[in-house]
């Protein structure tokens, strides 16, 4: 019987350079896609999962991510003065729960597995989860939804993984598939952006329902692909070791919203999804795709 997952990681502690000047001032994570920060979209994703603790890793500098999540009690009276209902059920959606949330300080940045590690004493020995923020995914279920309804029926260790083209495997942790199952995949091993011949073409996206026993690997704090320390070779040391990983094919559309292409997709794909919004944008991207014809 598999144990529940009721905690996550947030790795947020990055600098955010590829946004820069906007990340000069404020954290990537509560750059807005619509009118929601990112971290916003993961943390409603971890809910909607059965998350009740939430685990930050952060760094210098994202007071203001803290700050998100304090109850602004002065805005609330304001809303609730001027019957403005609506709009103060959306910002106590927002609010947190003392005591959910923690928060641990990477001092150095040395790979994603080690900010991992940094969340070791408050996980113990649970399963829990890893939320990437840059990877925001539009499925129904959410995707860790998803992948707790599989986590249960298969134990183990799960990431999410979608195919990708050949040639971008190496921007990726690929899947070495031992058996494909469909929707999940039993892996029987796992590389780290691999520069030549890929495993497989699926590659891991920042959804993981990880073992205890994955800290375990990374307390060996073992640096691997550029010098940092990965939790795809954390992972790669439970299937080394006996224990089941597997892969689940999630439904839905992911957007890498730690690059700006990918941030501006997504803030289309997310703007066409609002019903009060779809209209008026929706016209307003036709007319353009109508004008950029015409001056081609």
């Amino acid at each position: 019987m598999t144990r529940k997952v009721t905690k996550a990681i947030f790795p947020v502690a990055g600098l955010g350079t590829r946004f820069l000047p906007a990340t000069k001032s404020i954290p990537k994570e509560i750059m807005t896609l619509v009118d929601r920060p990112l971290i916003q979209y993961a943390i409603d994703e971890a809910r909607a999962a059965g998350i009740t603790e939430f685990i930050f890793v952060t760094s210098r500098g994202k007071g203001a991510l803290e700050d998100y999540f304090d109850h602004a009690h002065e805005l609330e009276a304001t809303l609730k003065k001027s019957g403005k209902t609506e709009l103060l059920d959306i910002l106590r959606s927002t609010n947190m729960e003392s005591g959910a949330i923690a928060y641990i300080r990477q001092h150095k940045a040395l790979g994603l597995g080690h900010a991992v590690w940094c969340a070791r004493r408050l996980v113990g020995d649970e399963p829990f989860a890893v939320i990437l923020t840059d990877d925001v995914i539009m499925g129904e279920p959410p995707c860790l939804q998803q992948m707790v309804e599989a986590y249960h029926e298969t134990g183990g260790s799960m990431v999410a993984t979608m195919e990708v083209a050949p040639e971008k495997t190496k921007s990726y942790g690929v899947l070495d598939v031992a058996e494909d199952m469909g929707a999940i995949v039993r892996a029987k091993g796992m590389v780290e952006k691999p520069q030549s011949d890929p495993p497989s073409n699926l590659a891991v996206i920042g959804r993981y329902i990880l073992a205890p026993t994955v800290m375990n690997n990374l307390n060996k704090l073992r640096q691997g692909s550029g010098g940092e320390i990965q939790l795809t070779d954390a992972i790669a040391d439970e299937i080394e070791e006996g224990r089941d990983v597997f892969g689940l094919r999630f439904r839905g559309q992911r957007f890498d919203c730690g690059s700006k292409a990918g941030f501006l997709q997504a803030t289309v794909a997310f703007g066409l999804a609002r019903e009060e919004l779809r209209d008026e944008f929706g016209d307003y991207l036709t007319d353009l795709a109508a004008i950029r014809k015409a001056a081609e």
